[in-house]
Order: C-alpha cells, then sequence, then structure tokens
C-alpha cells in the first residue's frame, strides 16, 4: 500500500506546491502526495516556472486549504514553513510529523531575475532534501 504524505505551507503557492511536485516525480509509486495551506492563495507563477527548469510541470496544481484534508489519515505530515508548523492541526492515525524549514521565495524582492533566483534556491535546496529522504525512506 502506498504511503500517504501532505506537505503543508501556509499559502500553499510556492514551497508545498514544488515540494509536492518533486514528490510526484520522484516517488509517485511510492507514496500519495498532496500539498495543502494554512490559508490558501494561488500557484505562484514563479514557483511554475522554476520547476519547469526541471521539467517538472506544477502549472495544473492548484492551491487547497488543509481543511479538505483534516479527515484523511496521512503516514507523513511535511511542513515546509515556520507559520505552518506552528499552526499545524494533530491529524488522524499515527502520523510522523516532519519540518522542513524553507524561506518564502515569494517574499523576495529586487529585479524579476532576482525573484526568479530567490525561487530556484528554495527549489534547488528542497529537491536535495527531498531526494536524500526518499532514498532512506525506500531505500532502508
Amino acid at each position: 500500500m502506498k504511503k500517504q504524505v501532505l506537505i503543508l505551507c501556509t499559502g500553499n503557492s510556492a514551497r508545498s506546491q514544488m515540494a509536492e511536485g518533486f514528490f510526484h516525480a520522484f516517488a509517485d509509486d511510492w507514496c500519495d502526495t498532496f500539498s495543502a495551506g494554512t490559508h490558501p492563495s494561488h500557484v505562484h507563477p514563479l514557483a511554475i516556472a522554476a520547476m519547469a527548469e526541471k521539467h517538472i510541470d506544477i502549472s495544473g496544481q492548484r492551491s487547497k486549504s488543509l481543511t479538505e484534508y483534516l479527515a484523511k489519515p496521512f503516514d507523513f505530515v511535511i511542513t515546509v514553513c515556520d507559520k505552518a508548523a506552528e499552526t499545524c492541526p494533530m491529524f488522524p492515525g499515527s502520523a510522523v510529523r516532519i519540518h522542513w524549514s524553507f524561506p518564502d521565495p515569494a517574499q523576495a524582492g529586487g529585479s524579476d531575475e532576482e525573484k526568479i533566483q530567490a525561487f530556484r534556491n528554495v527549489r534547488n535546496d528542497m529537491e536535495a532534501i527531498i531526494t536524500h529522504w526518499l532514498a532512506q525512506q525506500t531505500n532502508p
């Protein structure tokens, strides 16, 4: 049976969306992955662009509220921003809670190039952590 993974962030617009994209690309055979936000908004265009550079299409994903998943049991609940880690509710079952702190790339200022670079930096850090974590889970 596939593991059930929920990735949480505040807006479910960038970090959790990118993480969901990586999980779908790297581990769809091992887990079903969902993402949600404590205050969902929309999928950020620069998150879509940054992931497209890795040939991962998240343009069809949508921003979702964590309330959509409160009744669903998860094996892992992963928060990718500090605010979500602080406000994350308890989930039914024996979900393992994991926190990976990533800066919010949507808060980056500067030129268009500096803004997309902020998304690339978070994307690259996230890819490294997710790849390492998945290797530990699937090849213990």
